[in-house]
């Protein structure tokens, strides 16, 4: 178990996902709740504009500096939310792709989602999460 955060992996579904099923926290622990990492610079302005992987590690740089800023990491993540606007699988591989990379082997709970738009102009991809402190 790494930290407050134990993933759980099911002998009884398919081990052909790249994440863990669930996430268990033993309590007491602190919960961090964290808004959707945009593909945004220090400016605002939305990064890699048409490129969904440069605008996923864009999202997840946000993302390490909204959790270290916070005290913790990416292995403290216990779910996530992966928004991708586009109706194209490829695309949403392309973004998981950068985002597995960057999780590396803390393979946490997580949903891929295609959705028709989202909130800054030209914004591609967008991340949020749930971690948990001891």
């Amino acid at each position: 178990m790494t930290g407050a955060v134990q993933l759980i992996r099911s002998s009884r579904l398919t081990p052909a996902v790249d994440y863990a099923y669930a996430a268990l926290v033993e309590a007491p622990a602190r919960s961090l709740w964290l808004a959707g990492a945009c593909p945004l610079d220090a400016e605002g302005r939305t990064v890699a504009v048409g490129d969904y992987e440069g605008q996923a590690h864009q999202v997840m740089r946000n993302l390490i500096t909204a959790l270290e800023d916070a005290g913790a990491g990416l292995t403290d993540v216990a779910r996530t939310t992966v928004y991708v606007a586009s109706s194209e699988q490829r695309d949403l591989v392309k973004v998981w792709e950068v985002y597995r990379s960057y999780m590396g082997e803390h393979d946490a709970p997580s949903t891929l989602l295609g959705v028709s738009v989202l909130g800054y102009h030209d914004q591609l991809v967008e991340v949020e999460a749930v971690a948990v402190l001891p």
